[in-house]
């Protein structure tokens, strides 16, 4: 998270951060948004790129793969990002905060965890264009805290997960058994046997 920071200024641009593939539901995302005839910057590669760009409008605009600095820059410069589909955790959602914006998710998987319902974020269903049009058009992204998604984000943080660790294992230890020491000692080790051959 360290590498994102918010901007002095946000574009007009929602973000879409995701490998191009079906599963990911980027032609969601493409579909609502020409719907809306808003601007949509679309950031991956995959093998559903060709037929996104054939069906994205004059508002969408792809920019493919791009280096970290450039995914950081353009998180904090957006409007809200975008995430169609259902992520396990979905990282980018918290790197986005970490950026200081909020994000538009799918009410499914790792968002309903890392995005908060109208303080950094808006979680939509059901999962379809017309449901994400309607909540892009019904959030206001501008007003949303910025330091309210950084510090949302902050609980992801590599610090927050081992301090969180170290305690679930030392809470862990603390509650087994005590250890049976008559049953714990090594057992003698015997001489290993020769094997004496006939010949």
């Amino acid at each position: 998270l360290e590498r994102f920071h918010p901007a002095a200024a946000v574009g007009d641009y929602h973000l879409v951060v995701s490998e191009l593939m079906a599963h990911k539901r980027i032609n969601v995302a493409i579909e609502a948004f020409n719907r809306l005839r808003l601007p949509l910057v679309v950031v991956g590669d995959g093998p559903e790129t060709r037929r996104l760009r054939r069906m994205a409008g004059p508002t969408i605009r792809f920019e493919g793969r791009v280096p970290d600095p450039r995914v950081a820059e353009l998180m904090a410069g957006c409007r809200a990002l975008v995430v169609p589909s259902t992520e396990e955790f979905g990282i980018a959602a918290v790197e986005a905060q970490a950026a200081g914006r909020p994000v538009i998710a799918l009410a499914k998987g790792g968002a309903c965890e890392t995005v908060r319902d109208g303080e950094t974020g808006v979680l939509y269903g059901p999962d379809d264009a017309g449901a994400l049009a309607a909540a892009v058009a019904g959030f206001d992204a501008l007003s949303v805290d910025s330091e309210a998604c950084a510090a949302n984000a902050a609980r992801f943080g590599h610090d927050r997960f081992r301090e969180g660790m170290a305690k679930m294992v030392d809470a862990t230890v603390a509650s087994g058994p005590a250890p049976d020491r008559a049953r714990r000692r090594a057992a003698p080790r015997r001489p290993p046997r020769l094997l004496v051959g006939s010949g």
